[in-house]
Parts: C-alpha cells; sequence; structure tokens
C-alpha cells in the first residue's frame, strides 16, 4: 500500500522526485511489474476471472447458515492518511457518509467575499457561487486572478475543499489548488491529494498522489486521478483496500488489497470497475483478472453477479452456483441463483422480494430433474445418475395490511422431495404448512382470524391422501377490559372444517366463555374462583376408518361441559437480610364439573398430543384443545419454594401432583395422569448469579417414583476467561417416551447434549471464533448432531467454516438421509464480496 508522500525537498528536481515516487509506488504495488504477468498465480486466476462478483444484496447473504456479520470498528490506523497541513491546523476526517452541508467559515478568518470580488463562480440557479476563507487574499485585477494562501476553505452546492494555497482564475474558471488538497463530497467521500486543477463547481478537473477514504472503511490510492462532471474518478496506478494498516508497520502489506492499472467510480451508478486487477493477500498476488467491478462500498444493494458457490457433493458430484443479484428498484429486488452439477441436469432457483406501503411480499423457488429414489440409494452407498424426474419446490408468503384494523396475508409452501431440499441445501422443514388468512384486531380487547390452511408432510411415512385440508377456520375472541362481576370475562366463537381425501372429515362449531375474579383474604391469602364453560357441535364422517377407529363419531353431535374451580395460595415471605428474600407458597386448587367419561361420540383432531406436566397441572381443562373436555371432580395441590437474591439471581422449586376424587378417567393412557392419583411433577431453577442457568423438569410415578419424562437445559455464561471472552458452556438432558398417536414407530427420546464456544480479539482488533454441539442418544448408543464452527474476522477479511454431521434415518429404509453431512467455508472481503465453498 502506499506509504505517506515524501515531504519536498527544494534540492531535487521535479524529475528526481517523480522517480522516487515511481520507486516506492512499484515496491508497495501501486504500480505493478511487467514480470508478475509471468507468476503461475496470475494463470490460475485468468480462469476465475469469469466468476467474479459485481453485484451485493442487502441484509442476506447467499446461504443462510452465515449472517452478515456486524462490522469491528477498531481502527488502527488508515490506509491513506494525509500528511499533516502547513501552519499547524489538523487534518480533515473522512466523516460518515450524509448529505450535510459542508461546515461554516472558522471565525476570524479572511473571507474571499469580503475581501476580493464578493462572488465567483455561476450565477445562482446553476452551480452557485464559490465562497472560501483563508489568512490571506490576494486580487489581481489585470489578470482576473483570485489568490488565497493558509489554511483555505471554500465551498460549494455540498463539496467542500481544504488546501495551502487557491488560486483561482475567472477567466478560465479553473482552480489549482496545492498542498494538502482534501475534497469532501456531500455524502461523505474524501479525496486526498498533493496538486488538483479543478474545474467550475469542482466537478471536473486532475488531480496528483491521489488518496480516498470512501464507506464502510473503504479506500483507494493512486499516482493520479481525473474527475469528470463530479461523478465519474479515473485512477491510475490504484490499490483498493478495506483493512487498517498494521499499527506497528505500517509499511507491512495490508491483509488484502486490489491493485490495478486504472479504476474507474462511478457514482451515478455507483460502482467501481477495475482494468488488469490484482488480488493480493499479504502482499502476494493470488488472482488476476483483466476486468472486475464491485458496488461502491456506500451502496447498500447493487444488481450484478456475487461470488459463485463451489463444492463437491456426493449426490451432485462437482457443483457450481453463480447468483446474480438485480436490484430492480428501491422497494423489490430479485435474485436468480443456477446450479451447475456433475451428475444432475442445471437447477434454477429465485427469490423475489418486495416491499409495499402496506406490506410486503416474498417468493423462492426452484425447479431441476431430480430423482428421489435414486437419492435415497446414493445416501444408502449407490452410485448411479440422478436426473429422472421434474422437480422444484416454492417457499412464499406475503403479508398486507388493509385498514388499521384488518390484514391479509398467505403462505404458499410446497416441495416435491425432502431429499430435493436437502440435496440442494434448500430449508428444510419437516412440514410444509400452506395458507390464506385474514385478521382484524379492535385494541387489546377483540381479535378475529379466519384461514384455510393444507399441509404436506416430507416424511416417507406420510400419507398425503389422509393429510387434512382445513377450510374454514374462524375464531373470535373478546375481551372486555372492565371488571363484570368483580372478575375478568373471556369468550370465543370458533368453527372448524376438516376434509381429507381418504378418510375422515369433521365439521366444527366451539364457543368457550372463562370467568376469573381474584381477591385476598385478611391473613394474606389469595383466592381465585374460576368459570370455564364450553359447548360444541359436531357433523362428521368417516370416523370408523382406521387410524380413528371411532364410529359413533359419524353423524350431527352436540357436547357441553361446565368447569368450576376455586385456588387458594398462602405466599410465606421473609427477608434474608443482604441475602435477598425468600418465599415458601403452598397452593390447592378444588375444581369439579359434570363427569365427561370418554367422548367416544365426538372426532378428535386437535387433543392427541398431551403431557402432564407443572405447566399444565392447574388448568382447567388439560387437553391441548377443543376435541376433549376433561370433566369430573379434582383437587390439584404444590408447593413453590424461591430464593430471590439481592443481586437478581434466585433459586426456585416446585413440586405437585393431582388427585381425582370423582369421575371417568378419559386422558391418554402413559402421560401421568392414568390413576387417580396423577404422577409427581416438578420444576427447578438455580440461578445464583447472572452466568448461571440451571433448568429442570421431571415427572415420576405416583408409587414407585419411576422416571417418567424430564428435561434440563443447563448455560454457564462464563464471559472472559484468561485471553478468551464470550465464553460459554451448555448442556441438556431430553427424555420422553413413545407417542404412537402423534408419529407412528416413534422410539421416544432420550438424549444428552454438550456444547461450548468462546472467542479471542487481538489487539488489533481481530476475533478468532470458535464453537461446537453434539446431541447423543442414549438409547441408541449413537450421536444425533454433531456441528462445529470456526472463524476469523477483522475490519476487511472473513473466513468462517462450519462441519454439521446429521444422524438421521428415515423410518421405513432405516438408511441416513440425503444430505446429512454438509461442510461450509465463507470466504468474505468486504465491501466485495463474499466467497462460498461447499461439500456434503
Amino acid at each position: 500500500m502506499p506509504r505517506l508522500p515524501p515531504a519536498r525537498c527544494p534540492s531535487l528536481t521535479r524529475s528526481a522526485r517523480r522517480r522516487l515516487r515511481r520507486r516506492d509506488a512499484l515496491r508497495l504495488g501501486l504500480r505493478p511489474s511487467r514480470r508478475a504477468w509471468r507468476d503461475a498465480t496470475f494463470v490460475a486466476g485468468l480462469l476465475a476471472a469469469l466468476a467474479m462478483p459485481t453485484g451485493s444484496r442487502a441484509q442476506q447473504g447467499t446461504s443462510p447458515l452465515f449472517a452478515d456479520p456486524q462490522p469491528m470498528g477498531d481502527t488502527l490506523r488508515d490506509l491513506v492518511q494525509p500528511s499533516p497541513p502547513t501552519g499547524g491546523a489538523a487534518p480533515a476526517t473522512a466523516p460518515a457518509p450524509s448529505t450535510a452541508p459542508a461546515p461554516a467559515p472558522a471565525p476570524g478568518a479572511a473571507t474571499g467575499t469580503a475581501a476580493a470580488p464578493p462572488v465567483v463562480g455561476r450565477a445562482a440557479g446553476d452551480d452557485g457561487p464559490v465562497t472560501f476563507t483563508a489568512d490571506e487574499v490576494e486580487y489581481d485585477r489585470d489578470r482576473a486572478r483570485v489568490v488565497a494562501r493558509g489554511h483555505v476553505e471554500a465551498w460549494q452546492n455540498g463539496r467542500f475543499l481544504r488546501a495551502d494555497s487557491f488560486t483561482y482564475d475567472r477567466n478560465t474558471r479553473v482552480a489549482v489548488v496545492q498542498g494538502n488538497v482534501q475534497i469532501i463530497e456531500a455524502d461523505g467521500q474524501v479525496f486526498y491529494a498533493d496538486e488538483a486543477e479543478l474545474g467550475e463547481g469542482f466537478r471536473d478537473g486532475v488531480l496528483t498522489e491521489v488518496r480516498a477514504r470512501l464507506a464502510q472503511n473503504a479506500r483507494m490510492a493512486g499516482n493520479g486521478a481525473r474527475r469528470t462532471d463530479g461523478t465519474i474518478n479515473d485512477l491510475s496506478r490504484v490499490v483498493y483496500s478495506s483493512c487498517n494498516l498494521c499499527a506497528e508497520d505500517p509499511t507491512r502489506a495490508p491483509l488484502w488489497t486490489m491493485s490495478a492499472r486504472m479504476a474507474t467510480q462511478d457514482r451515478n451508478t455507483q460502482r467501481i470497475s477495475y482494468r488488469d486487477a490484482t488480488i493480493r493477500i499479504g502482499g502476494v498476488p493470488v488472482l488476476y483478472t483483466p476486468f472486475f467491478s464491485h458496488p461502491d462500498p456506500q451502496t447498500p444493494r447493487a444488481s450484478g453477479f456475487l461470488f459463485p458457490t463451489l463444492g463437491y457433493t456426493r449426490l451432485l458430484g462437482a457443483f457450481a452456483q453463480t447468483p446474480y443479484f438485480w436490484a430492480i428498484d428501491d422497494q423489490s429486488d430479485l435474485l436468480i441463483t443456477p446450479t451447475f452439477a456433475q451428475k444432475v441436469y442445471p437447477n434454477l432457483a429465485g427469490e423475489y422480494r418486495r416491499l409495499f406501503n402496506s406490506g410486503e411480499l416474498q417468493i423462492q423457488g426452484s425447479i431441476g430433474y431430480f430423482d428421489n429414489d435414486a437419492a435415497q440409494r446414493l445416501g444408502a452407498g449407490a452410485n448411479e445418475q440422478i436426473d429422472r424426474h421434474l422437480s422444484g419446490h416454492i417457499f412464499s408468503r406475503g403479508r398486507f395490511n388493509i385498514d388499521e384494523n384488518w390484514r391479509v396475508g398467505f403462505d404458499l409452501n410446497r416441495a416435491s422431495s425432502d431429499s430435493y431440499l436437502r440435496t440442494f441445501r434448500l430449508e428444510y422443514r419437516r412440514v410444509l404448512t400452506s395458507q390464506a388468512y385474514a385478521e382484524g384486531f379492535w385494541g387489546t380487547e377483540s381479535y378475529a382470524r379466519i384461514d384455510a390452511r393444507a399441509y404436506q408432510g416430507l416424511r416417507s411415512t406420510d400419507d398425503t391422501s389422509r393429510t387434512p385440508y382445513v377450510a374454514p377456520n374462524a375464531i373470535f375472541e373478546h375481551a372486555p377490559r372492565k371488571q363484570i362481576a368483580g372478575g375478568w370475562l373471556t369468550t370465543d366463537v370458533g368453527l372448524l372444517g376438516l376434509t381429507r381425501e381418504i378418510g375422515t372429515f369433521s365439521q366444527r362449531l366451539s364457543t368457550r366463555a372463562t370467568w376469573d375474579r381474584p381477591f385476598q383474604d385478611g391473613q394474606g391469602g389469595i383466592w381465585t374462583v374460576r368459570t370455564q364453560a364450553d359447548v360444541l357441535g359436531y357433523y362428521a364422517g368417516g370416523q370408523d376408518i382406521s387410524p380413528t377407529n371411532l364410529p359413533a363419531a359419524n353423524g350431527t353431535h352436540v357436547n357441553a361441559n361446565f368447569r368450576a374451580a376455586l385456588d387458594w395460595r398462602m405466599p410465606f415471605m421473609r427477608s434474608a437480610g443482604d441475602w435477598g428474600t425468600q418465599l415458601i407458597e403452598p397452593r390447592v386448587q378444588f375444581v369439579t364439573g359434570p363427569n365427561m367419561g370418554h367422548q367416544l361420540r365426538f372426532p378428535n383432531e386437535d387433543s392427541l398430543d398431551f403431557e402432564f406436566t407443572d405447566a399444565n397441572m392447574f388448568n382447567l381443562n388439560r387437553f391441548n384443545g377443543r376435541d376433549r373436555l376433561e370433566g369430573g371432580t379434582r383437587v390439584d395441590a404444590a408447593m413453590r419454594a424461591s430464593w430471590n437474591f439481592a443481586n437478581g439471581g434466585r433459586v426456585e422449586g416446585l413440586v405437585g401432583r393431582s388427585y381425582r376424587i370423582a369421575g371417568t378417567n378419559n386422558l391418554p393412557p402413559g402421560q401421568g395422569l392414568d390413576q387417580r392419583a396423577s404422577d409427581w411433577v416438578g420444576r427447578a431453577t438455580f440461578s445464583p448469579v447472572s452466568w448461571v442457568e440451571i433448568l429442570g423438569r421431571a415427572r415420576l410415578d405416583s408409587e414407585s417414583g419411576q422416571h417418567r419424562a424430564s428435561e434440563a437445559v443447563a448455560s454457564l455464561q462464563l464471559g472472559r476467561v484468561g485471553p478468551l471472552d464470550n465464553t460459554y458452556l451448555s448442556a441438556g438432558y431430553l427424555y420422553q417416551r413413545p407417542q404412537p398417536l402423534l408419529f407412528a414407530g416413534d422410539q421416544g427420546r432420550n438424549e444428552v447434549s454438550f456444547g461450548g464456544g468462546a472467542q479471542y480479539r487481538t489487539a488489533s482488533g481481530a476475533v478468532y471464533r470458535a464453537s461446537a454441539t453434539m446431541r447423543y442418544d442414549l438409547k441408541l448408543e449413537r450421536p444425533v448432531l454433531v456441528q462445529a464452527t470456526l472463524g476469523y474476522e477483522d475490519e476487511c477479511f472473513i473466513l468462517e467454516g462450519r462441519l454439521m454431521r446429521r444422524y438421521a434415518q428415515d423410518l421405513v429404509t432405516h438408511q441416513d438421509f440425503v444430505g446429512n453431512t454438509v461442510f461450509l467455508v465463507r470466504v468474505g472481503f468486504k465491501t466485495v464480496g463474499d466467497y462460498f465453498f461447499r461439500a456434503i
């Protein structure tokens, strides 16, 4: 990179000084030697020239696994630092890009409009006058020349200029400025030069020994520059980089630079283009291209090719993705990503985004040839070509506001197979949901929604003919702000219809009303009276078909239930002095209502997933949905203890159970409520300090104490540990019994997980990051998921790698899913683009 220009020496001639500058430029990379053309790395660079990026995409990268990082912001030394002005004045710093007006003249300085002709430049309505201040101003009336010396500051229409001397010829309207020249544009970009000859409005001119400071820490330096109309800057023998110079040795080459014979900065198209460009890393040339272009750093988004993604996978072979980004206008853009692979026909993916005044639209999709069966065989180790069937996917969403109360939206998500999504590393989801809806909001009191839904399961065991279409699904909720009879009332009305190609169908009209009234006795006890009423009407058919097997549910039926409860809590609290406060709180709830029986005359679509925990122990109806209503009389009891520390930490524990006094048990077996006395449920939280948190839940058999279900999560936010910072450790445990009603062949889960990460920040501000996580199945005695990330980042460069290995298997074939192993590498040159390499 260029050094500071040497101080002018009277003993050296102009030609000698020029030779010295050329020698330094050649040594520092400003002027590549002809012998570099024979470098072998240049030959390799020619092959990659066609893949060079020309576009940038705002707020979104080419891979969902790598989000754009925040800038480092730790500047050590400017790549291009101007020499301090003579006379002791401090050099100008590069302001943030903005449209702020030029600074006002310094108080007490000589003003050109007062000491010489008052107006220099065009008339009003054109470029406007040139106004300047200086320590000394001379005006030669015979030659019509204005000469200003000493701390000269001039501005015109948002452009601001500083120099040691300023000479303006009124006849030619040409200004010659010398000594520590600084030209500050209205958007904040700054150009430095030794000398400059500028036309009217400072828009045209020639500069020597040019340095420029751009947005996002980017800088350029060159032997000279030509300005045209204030929008095009042509620089010769230019070097570009966003890296800071080494604080200990500023002459050492930055981490990466781009040098070129010629560069053009076009502020209309907001692009910087290079001819005969060479990318150097650590001063070593690694890539040559005859032409290279990238967006101006101040441009948030620009059309053009993004950096390609290259890789090799077992399913695709060698492949390359060459995304093209089209910034259509300020509200919309389009990303097109073709994939060229060795083993499949080309695949084309696209993403369209648009913002409206009243909403947003986003559409993702792809199309290509793919054979799902062959992909599964390849995942099992076979070797054959995948090119048989037309496949694709579409993920789209839209949200639009109608007025201050109503909005509408839709989601359309479909895919040809899960193997297709995994193979091309598209966003994978277990179930794809498509819907169209409208919803209304009226303050905090009322809410309404109506929608229609369709589902697509991507597992091989999913039978789409038995997957329901939901239409309509409507609900209206109302909760008045004012109390009614001293309590809070909530009401709702809902309509639900489910239809299948083969199998059952049902339609349900339901309504629910709840009323809660809390009050406190003289001893500090907190009482709450709760009531809940449900009325449901059904029309169903095909309920005698497996797996429903509810022949009595066919036809029209009406179901109703009423529940009433009295809840009592008594918090006993005392002060522990400097150790905070302690709390012991017993809680008892009495719930009663009619016996509902097994309710086999009604369909069951939304109450299959049930598990008894401390979270739903005190619910009046502990089913998740409306199709099953809990009846009978029961008593719920729990004991909670808490110690709240003065530093904000706490230790808390809860244990409780439920006892059924009367009524028939209609809850699913094996979920903790089979007997009159339920299983024991508990919760514990341990967080004595802000950097330690352990949360666990468990369910134990009511008689034997056998382990039924549990989960626990622990995290240690250690912060700085020696030279490392942002250090953390995590661990978890999950045990879940099989749920055959939800997933056929479900084996349950018994897993442990571990994770950790840290980062190391150097004195220069560079950051090294590392993290790893693992989930291990204790029952199957094999890992479930292993992933690790290792990365480096500084103010101008990103290098990151990520490895992810899943051990998921198809429940039918018992073969690993395709795309279970992914290796990603990201190489990012900030302000220029990111390069990705992927292997599966």
